[in-house]
């Protein structure tokens, strides 16, 4: 059977089932919940006073929840906040892939010349949803750089063994069992093995961009996924240990989880609730016989 990949929103909910297994031993302190405000938005002055406890930093890991807009939103603020600060290197996304940027561009290129230059799949990545935080690091003369592990590699990833021992024993089957939840217990086991490893090259790939924009008292922010920002799985694994990155998980809802994040991220955002969705129904259509 050949690998289903996710869709954009049962990429989301890997992560957010990764989120949940990921989890330190119980008591812990759990990250740092940041206060909601009363209304729907973060204000700037909420952006930045939540920054300026994180900064300075090497690296930005800004982890969302796929379908969540307001993400997207807070997203376009924190760009926006940190060029204006001149302190961001760069924008590396999960939203683009590796060998694609902005930095031959002008600050004022047209959205479709940004949109061509990263090669965007806006079937993937809706550009209405995440063209605003990007335009506002091109408009900053900030570029744009493309994260992700190309579909073309993912073959060859998946049938690569040595991609298991890049994380420690317990994070791997976090890693397997997140698939596993994430497709609702739908898919074979068979694919279970494969698929992590594909998470697990994408992260590697994401580390990768972030080390080649580093720059010297600047920081480097990533958009990508929740999962792909956990400390304990995604891509701080795969970060030198002398370049200081902060992850940032926008998690929609109270942000309440028990205490079991106190070492994925180093600081929680909540937004407002989503209505419920049933992503198990989509995807057991997607999955049923022709």
């Amino acid at each position: 059977m050949p690998l289903c990949l996710p869709t954009r929103s049962f990429t989301f909910l890997l992560c957010a089932a990764s989120l949940l297994l990921a989890g330190g031993c119980a008591g812990r302190p759990a990250a740092p919940i940041a206060q909601q405000p009363g209304d729907s938005q973060l204000s700037q002055a909420a952006i930045a006073a939540r920054l300026q406890t994180l900064l300075p930093a090497d690296a930005l890991l800004l982890g969302e929840q796929h379908d969540a807009a307001e993400h997207q939103h807070i997203e376009q603020q924190v760009v926006a906040h940190l060029a204006a600060q001149g302190w961001l290197a760069a924008v590396t996304l999960e939203m683009a892939d590796t060998g694609v940027s902005t930095a031959a561009l002008q600050a004022d290129a047209s959205q479709e010349q940004v949109r061509q230059a990263l090669k965007w799949n806006d079937k993937g990545w809706p550009w209405a949803a995440y063209g605003p935080a990007v335009m506002s690091a091109v408009r900053a003369g900030v570029p744009v750089v493309g994260a992700n592990l190309p579909r073309a590699q993912m073959p060859a990833s998946m049938t690569d063994s040595k991609l298991d021992q890049r994380l420690p024993g317990p994070a791997l089957k976090a890693q397997q069992q997140g698939i596993r939840i994430g497709h609702c217990q739908l898919l074979p086991e068979s694919q279970i093995t494969p698929m992590a490893r594909i998470q697990i090259a994408k992260d590697i790939s994401m580390a990768a961009a972030i080390q080649q924009a580093a720059r010297p008292g600047k920081v480097v922010l990533l958009l990508a996924g929740n999962g792909h920002v956990d400390r304990q799985l995604g891509v701080p694994q795969h970060l030198p240990v002398d370049l200081k990155a902060k992850a940032v998980s926008l998690r929609a809802g109270d942000g309440s989880d028990g205490g079991k994040q106190a070492d994925a991220f180093d600081s929680v955002w909540p937004t407002p609730a989503l209505p419920p969705t049933d992503y198990c129904a989509g995807l057991k259509q997607q999955l049923a016989p022709k």
